[in-house]
């Protein structure tokens, strides 16, 4: 029976991963019905609390998008790429990560692209080199930003399991310098990889023929020059002190009230949450943003999407291990617990399916706790929940490739060997290694 249905839950994320975030979610739907009226299973419990906190979040950074704050940080990071344009494959995606940590979400990429490649092409640098590493740096950055929502969703699945002593401050300690090197070796490795534009047959083929060489090497793409509005630098000010104040709460837990029902300072979800909702509501009111454009924001639309997925596939998750939780508790609490790598290798795999590291840790962080799975264990490989760059679907990569004229950023043709198998492998690895080793010293 239970591998009956676990096959049901396989084929709503197999299913749903063809219609991306939404259909995920909404697939799920089916799931959790066969398991309750076909299986006579008890309905799980939707992660609210996550879902809330996810919510503000994304009205928050959405109203900063729709405002123009995240055009300041493109603009300064562009001047840092043509200041240094032969370290491109370095600083590419050292920028790109620090925009996802700062924004919450790695969809700043889009922007960036466009402008790595112009630098790298008008170098003579293999475009391939910078953007991938650039692709894969943008995403696994969310496992090192305060307002990301995997971050977001596992310190809310600690507080929810009264888990003490790990928050928000403890978790970055971890994932910023783990992350951060892991990408950095990526770089270091991509600067090699793939011919030199100048001895490659093919990129030298295509350039042979003028109409060919002038779309590759087209016109500059650049922010550098445009003026922004005052408020522009407003809301990105606002933001940036709604992730301090958020950071000094967590850091501080005194600084909380505490409540007689529960004696416990008050939910950092909690905390979050009115900080957001402030944020935006202030950047609403003093930056002269039309509402009606904050739900065109592709934040907003790309937040959405992870919402919906979330509700849907933790949903199902936790129907299913809620009503086996006995049975697996026996059987791979010893094997998970004794084998650190085993719950990192599931997430990573999870991770995959879902197509999204939230979704990811709300199906497997709560199941990994109730089997034993110490808390500094699931911080040092909080990294694995970035897996979906096995295969070569995800939104960012695929814009990479499209930004990439020169063709040099591609698919093979056995479709795994494509140009951010490697660049993800080395990143999630040693930000594994890096951060199994500081949490060991340090949690």
């Amino acid at each position: 029976m239970i591998t009956l249905q676990l096959c049901v839950i396989l084929a709503c994320l197999v299913v749903g991963t063809r219609f991306g975030g939404i259909g995920l979610g909404l697939i799920s739907g089916f799931g959790i019905f066969t398991l309750t009226f076909g299986f006579d299973m008890q309905p799980g419990k939707p992660p609210v609390d996550v879902i809330l906190t996810i919510l503000a979040v994304i009205s928050a950074a959405s109203i900063l998008q729709t405002a123009g704050g995240l055009n300041v940080l493109l603009q300064y990071a562009e001047h840092l790429l043509r200041r240094h344009p032969s370290y491109i494959t370095i600083l590419a995606p050292l920028t790109t990560w620090l925009l996802t940590i700062l924004c919450g979400t790695g969809h700043v990429v889009y922007t960036m692209f466009p402008i790595i490649y112009d630098i790298a092409i008008k170098q003579g640098i293999r475009p391939e080199r910078p953007m991938a590493v650039a692709s894969i740096a943008s995403q696994i950055g969310i496992a090192a930003s305060p307002v990301s929502v995997a971050v977001v969703s596992m310190i809310s699945i600690f507080a929810a399991n009264g888990i003490e002593g790990i928050g928000i401050l403890q978790l970055l300690s971890i994932s910023v310098p783990a992350t951060f090197i892991g990408i950095f070796v990526a770089g270091l490795w991509s600067m090699r990889r793939g011919k030199d534009l100048s001895i490659d047959p093919d990129f030298q083929a295509r350039i042979a023929d003028p109409e060919e060489r002038k779309f590759i090497f087209g016109d500059t793409t650049s922010l550098l020059g445009k003026k922004l509005p005052k408020e522009s630098y407003l809301s990105i000010g606002i933001f940036f002190l709604a992730i301090l104040v958020v950071v000094i709460f967590g850091a501080m837990p005194e600084l909380r009230p505490i409540f007689s029902d529960s004696g416990k300072p008050l939910s950092m979800n909690l905390v979050i949450q009115m900080l957001m909702l402030m944020a935006g509501a202030l950047i609403l009111m003093t930056c002269k943003v039309k509402p009606t454009d904050i739900s065109h924001s592709n934040i907003f639309q790309a937040g959405m999407i992870a919402i919906v997925s979330i509700y849907g596939i933790a949903w199902m998750a936790d129907t299913f291990f809620s009503a086996h939780f006995t049975l697996l508790k026996t059987n791979l609490a010893d094997f998970i617990v004794g084998h650190h790598w085993a719950y990192a290798l599931v997430l990573f795999i999870v991770s995959q399916l879902v197509n999204s590291q939230a979704a990811a840790l709300t199906a497997i962080a709560p199941m990994a706790l109730h089997l034993g799975v110490e808390p500094k264990i699931m911080v040092a490989f909080f990294s694995a929940c970035y897996g979906y760059f096995i295969l070569p679907t995800y939104a960012s990569d695929l814009a990479c490739i499209g930004f990439d004229r020169s063709g040099t950023t591609r698919i093979g043709k056995f479709v795994i060997n494509h140009s951010f198998i490697m660049p993800g492998i080395i990143s999630v690895g040693t930000s594994c290694i890096i951060g199994y080793i500081l949490a060991m010293l340090f949690l």
